[in-house]
């Protein structure tokens, strides 16, 4: 019975808590209920609201409102496992729907945080934590995120969950939504509300109480007292997808669930505690945004930190159902340590199934990927080959991926990981050209529907937006002589005016946001790259142009007083660029001075 589960203990998980081989993304379609459901929420509010204290119902058939809210809780339930249980194909089969529950990887989540300044970009944070010693940290199941430590004595309310993109943040969301409904875990919470942040951005600008914002989300919540309820769990996915400003200084007390607040501000009294004191309170986001959130605020913090080595090899062999294949992926990743080291992000592993299981499957493919310029060049030349089939022209099909491109870069510029129609029309793309595009290619670029089926659209990872930039960068330039980075000036001869621009650029963000971006620009200027784009678009224009003036300014900006973390970044450059001379650089920085300045993970790096 509903109210004697709320006098018990917290279920323990029988479920792994980790996460899967998906990039985040929003929540599905907002969940509906009939109209008489709306009496069932407000038995169960009411009840959540009452101090029962030792009093256990135990028989629902001589309690007909127990019942009600019992039904109640049970048909919420299945409307979320009905929502959450499957991923989308792309990870495993494409064309047909995946269960979670078949293919879900522990991930290793640990408790705490880092105490990094995260201003580099997340590649490189990834490249630090799989060098992290584990002795000192505390590994924590998903599940168990809201269940105090052994020698915790205070309650957690707020958990805030950090973790860079794709490494499963959203899936985590996803498992412990799906195991709560199913029964597996957290047994004692009533209700839980997932409201993505991707989704609260399309209703930004409306005054609503927090009845309203439910009933927004979820079909026929209304008019239902709230005020005391204990036993609920917000889930706001996302923080890195805001678009609005949280103002945790200056923004006013709201208290009661029917006063009407704009959006953010119902946000941060719910997160403050203001509204609802006892509502549990989970918010996810990628490192760079996670200090909006006042530390005050927050109870637990929790890092997703992506699959170790056996976790890895547990992927591709579920992945990959020919083992023998499997092993020679597998093989192959660990001989090329910066690619295997990406493989912490479970989106990097799918990449990589993707590419090498063709590849080794078909002896006539051409050269193994050994850097990630040529990885994720290989995974776009596999996808517009699924886009060529459906596009009856290849000159449609080339003028959308360019456009495709322009948008990747200049949301990238802006920090944006998601999109609105008013984004695609400044790239002059249809929204409709959108839709079949995002139906031919579900591998690259996503349509998703939010509230009242407000469409959203992101690529499927941070890192193809990456290179999907940087190609619209190299193509516009080797078929305009532009140079977007710098104004849209014409710079008619030389692409290392370019990559200047992009090496400036990266140098001067705060974040490192440009640095994977800078790794891919340059690695596309390569001549075996610039064979392979042929496979991408018709026209690629000329690729004479020698990469020399490129790699000596590189090595000069290595040679100035720069941010370790902005040096290294350019020693990567290098790699990608197949300078031969990488190892003679690193000993020449090494010798200079700097090695008293570097840590241990530092030092591995280089």
């Amino acid at each position: 019975m509903l109210c004697s589960k709320l006098l018990g203990e917290r279920s323990e998980s029988s479920a792994p808590s980790g996460i899967s081989m998906k990039s985040d993304r929003s929540m599905d379609l907002p969940v509906q209920f009939k109209d008489e459901d709306s009496s069932f929420l407000h038995s169960v509010l009411q009840k959540a609201g009452d101090r029962i204290g030792n009093i256990t119902i135990t028989d629902t058939e001589h309690d007909p409102e127990s019942a009600a809210v019992n039904e109640f809780q049970n048909r919420f339930k299945l409307n979320l496992m009905k929502k959450f249980e499957c991923l989308n194909g792309m990870i495993i089969n494409l064309g047909s729907q995946t269960l979670l529950n078949e293919i879900y990887t522990e991930l290793y989540i640990t408790e705490g945080d880092s105490g990094e300044d995260n201003k580099e970009h997340e590649v490189s944070q990834i490249e630090v934590a799989s060098r992290r010693t584990t002795t000192e940290e505390t590994p924590i199941k998903c599940n168990d995120i809201f269940k105090p430590l052994y020698e915790q004595n205070e309650p957690i309310r707020a958990v805030l969950t950090k973790g860079v993109a794709g490494i499963g943040k959203t899936v985590s969301v996803q498992k412990l939504i799906l195991d709560w409904a199913e029964g597996k875990a957290n047994q004692d919470i009533h209700l839980i509300f997932p409201l993505p942040f991707r989704e609260l951005n399309l209703i930004k600008d409306q005054k609503l109480s927090l009845m309203e914002l439910l009933h927004v989300c979820f079909k026929e919540i209304k008019e239902t007292e709230m005020s005391s309820l204990e036993k609920v769990l917000f889930i706001f996915d996302g923080l890195d997808e805001c678009r609005f400003t949280l103002d945790f200084q200056n923004t006013v007390r709201v208290c009661d669930v029917t006063e009407s607040a704009s959006v953010y501000v119902l946000l941060i009294n719910l997160i403050k505690g203001n509204l609802l004191p006892s509502a549990l309170i989970w918010i996810t986001s990628r490192p760079a945004a996670a200090d909006q959130i006042p530390s005050e605020c927050v109870h637990r913090v929790t890092e997703v930190r992506g699959f170790n080595d056996p976790q890895k090899e547990e992927y591709f062999r579920k992945r990959i159902s020919d083992q023998s294949l499997a092993s020679n992926i597998i093989t192959h990743l660990k001989s090329l340590r910066s690619l295997y080291i990406m493989c912490h992000i479970p989106v990097f592993c799918w990449i990589s199934a993707t590419v090498l299981e063709r590849m080794l499957r078909e002896a006539k493919s051409g050269e193994i990927p050994k850097t990630l310029t040529q990885m994720y060049t290989h995974f776009f030349i596999i996808q517009t080959n699924i886009i060529g089939e459906k596009y009856s022209k290849k000159q449609e099909s080339d003028e959308m991926l360019l456009k495709l491109g322009q948008l990747a870069f200049q949301q990238l510029k802006k920090g944006n990981l998601i999109f609105y129609e008013e984004d695609l029309r400044e790239c002059g793309i249809d929204v409709r050209e959108a839709a079949v595009y995002s139906g031919v290619c579900t591998q690259i670029f996503r349509q998703e529907f939010g509230l009242h089926q407000s469409k959203v659209y992101c690529f499927v990872h941070l890192s193809i937006q990456e290179h999907l930039a940087a190609l619209y960068v190299h193509l516009t330039f080797m078929m305009e002589k532009r140079n977007v980075l710098d104004h849209y000036q014409v710079s008619k001869w030389w692409i290392s005016n370019v990559h200047k621009s992009a090496v400036d650029q990266a140098l001067e963000s705060q974040t490192g946001h440009l640095d994977l971006f800078l790794r891919f620009l340059l690695g596309l200027s390569l001549e075996s790259s610039q064979k392979l784009l042929h496979a991408l678009v018709t026209q690629t224009g000329s690729s004479s142009q020698s990469i020399e003036k490129t790699i000596l300014y590189i090595k000069e900006k290595i040679s100035e007083d720069l941010p370790t973390e902005k040096s290294i970044n350019l020693f990567h450059c290098l790699n990608e660029l197949g300078d031969n001379s990488l190892v003679e650089a690193i000993q020449h920085y090494l010798k200079s001075g700097k090695q008293s300045e570097l840590s241990s993970s530092q030092w591995s790096a280089l």
